[in-house]
């Protein structure tokens, strides 16, 4: 199985043939959302490659926070679904009240 995939459209699709994805990946719009919120932007991306290193299912979307009190956060998911909710929900991580003890 191949560690290097390419998008159609949202859809994941494996890519055995290195040039193929090395030229697909120098053109390709990866970026499945964008958003600043205060300082703090959140960026989630198609990385290409599968960072499971080869434990369950591949993870090829990567959500990171740059900035504010969570900079540094990071998780990975497997689809473009999953990423666009994985995106909302670190939004949503920086939008939400602290609690307060």
């Amino acid at each position: 199985m191949s560690d290097k995939y390419i998008l159609d459209g949202h859809s994941v699709i494996p890519c055995e043939d290195i040039f193929q994805w090395g030229e697909w990946f120098e053109k390709a719009n990866r970026s499945v959302a964008r958003t600043q919120i205060g300082k703090a932007v959140v960026s989630t991306v198609f990385l290409g490659i599968d960072h499971s290193f080869g434990y369950g299912l591949p993870l090829l979307f990567e959500t990171m926070i740059f900035g504010g009190p969570h900079d540094d956060y990071q998780a990975r998911c497997s689809t473009w679904d999953e990423a666009v909710k994985m995106h909302e929900l670190a939004c949503a991580e920086l939008t939400a009240p602290e609690l307060e003890m």
